[in-house]
């Protein structure tokens, strides 16, 4: 469910410092986490991740076989019609994998309810910090990892959320291996449920909150137009039939004309 309530997280400068707490954008943290759907995205994302290469034969695959073993009667041995059938070793198998997809469709609406309930779990367990800048003129890995000690989480599986891709920031993260360094339209719940922290770039935040408020802008505006148009067809659509009544009402009319002609023709002769 959602709260009204402002979620405030721990802020820091780009050396680590602590500063004030900064209130986190309501469009995103505004305290609503659904469990159920963040377990439909996690599974959808963990099947998608999956190459479905799993093969096996069947008897009607595996070489050889083609003979008969031994003829049918007489030999006192159970009949057998080839040495490849599932019950003899280097036979076939029965029911065994075969190459398939494993993908899961999750809906776009499904999936940003999915990432806003990990942001709003992991905001809530104060376990969400937000940098002021992350410049890294260079990459450097010792650069990185003094930040992340500094911050206290360096033992940690932290996720660090970039404005935009960053270059030097991930090839400095890349051969930590409990970080994971990615920008944060990217970000999936399953990103943010695989984490202990998550350290958000501030500019990242604020991208994110101009973004959301343009869709629900965009939203709005399209709602008139939508009407608009469903007011046109339903128009349309309406003259269309009042055109074919008045056809029809027209060739019954002359119809009947035609039948008066007619009746009088035989009546005159």
């Amino acid at each position: 469910m959602a709260d009204n309530t402002t979620i405030n997280a721990a802020a820091y400068d780009s050396k680590g410092k602590k500063s004030n707490l900064v209130a986190l954008p309501p469009e995103i943290f505004d305290g609503t986490i659904n469990m159920p759907v963040m377990h439909q995205a996690v599974k959808a994302y963990l099947a998608n991740q999956r190459q479905g290469n799993a093969a096996t034969k069947t008897r009607g695959f595996v070489i050889g076989g083609n003979q008969k073993p031994w003829k049918q009667k007489g030999t006192g041995r159970a009949r057998q019609g080839s040495t490849r059938a599932p019950h003899w070793v280097g036979g076939g198998t029965v029911f065994g994998p075969t190459p398939r997809s494993y993908a899961q469709y999750v809906p776009r609406k499904v999936r940003a309810l999915a990432r806003k309930s990990a942001f709003n779990a992991r905001a809530r367990e104060n376990a969400l910090f937000v940098i002021d800048t992350l410049s890294f003129d260079a990459p450097k890995t010792s650069q990185l990892l003094g930040l992340l000690q500094t911050l206290g989480v360096a033992g940690k599986k932290v996720l660090i959320l970039t404005n935009g891709v960053n270059h030097n920031v991930y090839m400095s993260g890349r051969n930590l291996p409990t970080t994971h360094v990615m920008p944060f339209s990217d970000v999936s719940t399953y990103h943010i449920l695989w984490s202990d922290v998550v350290v958000v770039e501030g500019s990242a935040l604020g991208a994110a909150d101009t973004h959301a408020a343009t869709a629900e802008e965009t939203e709005v505006k399209a709602a008139p137009a939508k009407k608009k148009a469903a007011r046109k067809s339903a128009t349309k659509t309406a003259g269309r039939k009042t055109a074919a009544k008045k056809t029809v009402a027209k060739k019954s009319t002359a119809k009947k004309a035609a039948a008066k002609k007619t009746a009088a023709k035989k009546k005159g002769k």
